[in-house]
């Protein structure tokens, strides 16, 4: 069975100070829990304290990108060394952000994957369609060369380690969210490709989750929905109540 993860992306908000707080409240709502798993992802420089302050909680410190090479001349990357030196076991990769903003490619994306792989990081691979995209019926299309151009060389063995990240471009920060509907049509497609790609079998332990305006008003139903595995979680990741509440959805 696949153990349901809730992961935060603080993105490039907070101090230090006001991190190591959040990730504090964030521990003692998820201290009872054994059906699921908790992933932080603060800005970088923030990565040594706030592991540190979540020590012993069982929660999956992330970077919100990673570099492919664990050192060199990349100003500006985290390496998948640095990474792990800072307590991190976890990397956010292909970010509709980092896909928008700074016009990564699937092939940047993909070298961060197997880059992730290498040293051994849970790594999720963000995957969505604009609004333009949706509206054009292109949604699958879309996400069928994001995830084969996002796996490309990955083998089968290293599919434990991986964990998709369904986020509607459309979705994300907006308020908007996909319906149960929506995200469950999506969830269900991705499942049945990765079974294509790889075995069935694999696709059956592949965590898949949903991220785009996810809150406390509307976890439990998306959490209720027999192929979304998890959330990740924006703007809601920011307060330790909210976050409490997404950790603490019903299904």
């Amino acid at each position: 069975m696949r153990k349901a993860l809730i992961a935060g992306n603080w993105k490039m908000h907070m101090t230090t100070v006001e991190g190591c707080q959040l990730a504090a409240d964030v521990s003692k709502a998820c201290s009872e829990f054994t059906d699921r798993e908790v992933l932080l992802a603060p800005p970088c420089n923030m990565l040594n304290e706030v592991s540190h302050v979540i020590k012993g909680s069982g929660i999956i410190i992330s970077s919100q990108n990673v570099c492919w090479e664990k050192e060199g001349a990349f100003t500006g990357e985290i390496s998948p060394l640095m990474l792990k030196d800072a307590g991190g076991s976890a990397a956010i990769v292909g970010h509709s952000e980092r896909r928008q903003i700074f016009m990564e490619t699937d092939e940047l994306v993909n070298r961060r994957v197997k880059g992730a792989l290498s040293f051994d990081l849970l790594t999720i691979l963000c995957i969505g369609e604009t609004l333009e995209e949706r509206e054009a019926e292109k949604t699958f299309v879309v996400l069928e060369r994001q995830i084969r151009k996002g796996l490309a060389g990955v083998e089968s063995a290293d599919m434990e380690k991986i964990v998709i990240a369904y986020e509607p471009v459309w979705a994300i920060g907006t308020g908007k969210t996909a319906s149960k509907e929506q995200a469950q049509e999506v969830h269900a497609y991705l499942r049945k490709l990765i079974g294509q790609i790889y075995e069935k079998n694999i696709a059956e332990q592949t965590r898949i989750l949903y991220g785009g305006s996810v809150k406390p008003a509307n976890v439990d139903e998306l959490m209720a929905q027999p192929d979304i595995d998890g959330a990740l979680v924006g703007g809601a990741a920011l307060d330790g109540d909210s976050f409490g509440r997404i950790i603490n959805f019903e299904n």
